[in-house]
Formats: structure tokens, C-alpha cells, sequence
């Protein structure tokens, strides 16, 4: 059976991953903070050591709660070095993926439009962006599709922290609402579930056409 390994499958987007892909079948693992913490490489580590390959692998992980730059400590760029950047280096190092396999990064808006408020975030998930897009090409080779979803505004415990007043916030935007997380999960599952592998290298800016950016 198809095996699928989805990092923070127990909440939001990476649950509603989760929950698509057993629907057609598919051995999910949707590992939890206390399964594995990116943010802490032994804790990754530990991880790597039971979990060496699968077929699609979802990185997919929190971010930082809103701070300006100026009050951001050498331990908070440190924290998030590690859950943002190397903790997804690392498991890319160390796990196999199958021949024909997918992964899925699920990264944020602001790798396109950088936030003050997220600097943090915007800084790391912008930095591991570039490192898959080159990856992409290497595992082309083996048939392994590459694609990073860029999620916007989406109804999740996450975006309910950021924003303080979601009603007038979805005033503002063009569909009127929060995208669902279970979009982006039917979304995962139709590539997949419809082999769909030339779709590799890209970013899908899932947005409701909220963004401004082309490319």
C-alpha cells in the first residue's frame, strides 16, 4: 500500500491532508508535535530513525506568532532556523523517497510577499522555498513530483491568532472568505489520486486571488 508521511497532521491543513488521502486508500501517518518537533534536531533525529522511507511526504509545520523586528531575540532566529529551515533540510537528507513518490511542501503567502509582522517566517520559509525548488530537479530524475503549496488566508486555529477580527477580515477579501483546509486536502489528493507528475517545481499560491503577485 501507498505510504504517506505528513508532518503537523493533527491540526489544520495537515490534518484535512490527512483525512483526504485515507480516503483513497492510502497508509497515512499524520505525525504530531510530540512525534516530531522541527524545531528540535534530536527530536528529528529520533524521528528519522523509525521513518526512513515513504511514498509522499508532507513537510508542514506552525510558525512564529507576530513580532517586531526589533524585539526579536538570537534565540527566537534560532528556534526558528531550526523549524522553518534545517529541521525540513535534514528529514530531505535522511528519508527515501520511492520512486514516483510525491512531496508536498506546505510553505505561506509570505515567501511571495514578505510580511513585517512575520519576518521570521517570511525570512526562513523563503529560504527553504529555494532549496526545494533546486532539489526539484534531482528528484525529477526519479520521478518524485515536487510541489509547494503556498497557502494565503485559510480557516485554521493558525490564522484565528494572526488576525483579531476574521469577519471584517474576510470583508476585505475577493471571495468574501477564509479558504478551508479542506481544500488544500482535496486538492493533495487529486494529484496524487489522479497521477498527475509533470505538475513539479512549482509554487501554487492557494489565495482565493488574494494576492497581487504574477509569478
Amino acid at each position: 500500500m501507498t505510504k504517506a508521511i505528513i508532518l503537523g497532521g493533527s491540526r489544520g491543513i495537515g490534518k484535512s491532508i490527512s483525512n483526504a488521502l485515507k480516503t483513497i486508500e492510502i497508509d497515512v501517518f499524520a505525525a504530531s508535535k510530540n512525534e516530531i518537533d522541527t524545531s528540535n534536531l534530536d527530536s528529528v533525529r529520533k524521528f528519522l530513525e523509525k521513518n526512513t522511507q515513504t511514498d509522499i511526504l508532507v513537510l508542514n509545520t506552525g510558525g512564529p506568532a507576530p513580532k517586531p523586528f526589533l524585539t526579536i531575540t538570537e534565540e527566537d532566529w534560532k528556534l526558528y532556523h531550526n523549524q522553518l529551515f534545517l529541521g525540513f533540510v535534514t528529514i530531505l537528507q535522511n528519508i527515501k523517497i520511492n520512486n514516483g513518490g510525491y512531496i508536498f511542501l506546505i510553505s505561506s503567502s509570505v515567501i511571495k510577499e514578505p510580511s513585517a509582522k512575520l519576518i521570521i517566517s517570511s525570512a526562513y520559509r523563503a529560504a527553504f522555498a529555494e532549496v526545494f525548488k533546486v532539489l526539484s530537479k534531482e528528484y525529477a530524475k526519479k520521478n518524485i513530483s515536487c510541489v509547494n503549496i503556498a497557502p494565503g488566508p485559510i480557516n485554521t486555529d493558525r490564522t484565528r491568532e494572526l488576525i483579531d477580527n476574521i469577519k471584517e477580515f474576510e470583508k476585505t477579501l475577493p471571495m468574501k472568505r477564509l479558504g478551508e483546509p479542506e481544500e488544500i486536502g482535496n486538492f493533495v489528493k487529486a494529484i496524487i489520486e489522479n497521477n498527475i507528475k509533470y505538475l513539479s517545481g512549482v509554487t501554487i499560491n492557494f489565495d482565493g486571488a488574494n494576492s497581487n503577485y504574477i509569478f
